[in-house]
């Protein structure tokens, strides 16, 4: 019996997210009185296999076939399930981002488990097993019990804090046989955004809503992000306007994110992108109408025209960087 979860690379290295997967599963073995099991797949160094270790796992297996460079739902699915099987994992964890999302449907098909997507804590009982999700676009909370012996669990982004363990992980490295066709995707080639930080991977995102009321006054939202290397973004109605690129559109109709900070300045907070942001460690909400329901979702408000206010924070942050 274990806890197995699926550690994501880019690149060959891992980011926050990973260490937060890794965390989660480590508590969850420790309460099942178990062993974690860390699944790697792709061209990994081993000093960076190695830091999981740190945050609590016990076992990393290492898959480095070259045929597996590129994520292919099915073959990555058959690779994870079989090791499953081998080390006995009565739970399998992965990140609630677009590959988890692809892969744990398919993973508990295979394995004939029960699934809990999108939870945000540690499960509130092992026997039976009850985990806790948001619903209702993150405006409710549901207790999901899963009855089935294996567990497939998703684990919402920034969630769950980092735990540090002294801990020395033991790494196999292993090579896996597919059967003939299995693997159907292949890339053909790779363009690689350079000298913008990617909206999905960003720490600190700022964004904008019908509130700034022109694409002529994104100038300061723009310098704020920069100052605090961040990323920027927007609601729906401003891409639809054609202010800002539809690539920057954040919600449930666009990019689902969970920054550790999240400027919404001049967004009053409809549901559909609340959504999308709920994830977010702390959002600072910049609104001149205060019963915006942006405001219910932030821990931090402002009540103000963001034209005015903007052009201060951004005076500020650079007095503080010239220190």
């Amino acid at each position: 019996m274990s806890v197995l979860t699926f550690v994501e690379n880019w690149d060959g290295k891992f980011k926050k997210l990973t260490f937060e997967l890794v965390s989660y599963s480590a508590k969850i073995a420790e309460m099942m009185n178990t062993t974690t099991t860390a699944v790697s797949i792709g061209k990994v160094e081993p000093g960076e296999l190695e830091k999981l270790g740190n945050y609590g796992v016990n076992k990393v297996i290492h898959i480095e076939n070259g045929d597996l460079i590129a994520l292919d739902n099915q073959a990555y699915t058959s690779v994870i399930s079989d090791i499953a099987t081998r080390e006995e994992a009565t739970v399998v964890v992965l990140a609630n981002n677009n590959t988890g999302k692809a892969l744990a449907p398919r993973i508990s098909v295979k394995l004939k488990a029960g699934i809990g997507a999108g939870v945000n804590k540690l499960p509130l009982s092992i026997d039976p097993f009850v985990v806790c999700r948001k619903v209702y676009s993150g405006r409710a909370f549901a207790d999901l019990t899963i009855k089935s012996p294996i567990r497939v669990l998703t684990l919402a982004q920034n969630s769950f804090e980092l735990i540090e363990a002294a801990n020395a992980a033991t790494i196999e490295t292993i090579t896996v046989d597919f059967e003939p066709g299995l693997i159907k995707t292949v890339v053909k080639d790779v363009e690689k955004q350079t000298g913008k930080i990617l909206l999905t991977d960003a720490e600190i995102v700022v964004s904008g809503g019908r509130g700034m009321k022109s694409a002529d006054n994104w100038g300061p939202l723009v310098e704020l992000a920069d100052l605090l290397g961040g990323a920027t973004a927007c609601s729906r109605p401003v891409s639809d306007e054609g202010w800002r690129p539809h690539a920057e559109h954040t919600g449930q109709t666009g990019k689902i994110i969970a920054p550790n900070l999240y400027f919404a300045i001049g967004i009053s907070g409809a549901t559909q992108h609340i959504a999308g942001v709920s994830s977010s460690k702390f959002i600072v909400a910049i609104n001149t109408d205060k019963d915006a329901p942006v405001f219910e979702a932030a821990q931090y408000g402002i009540v103000g025209d963001a034209s005015k206010i903007l052009p201060k924070l951004v005076e500020a942050l650079r007095e503080s960087k010239s220190k």
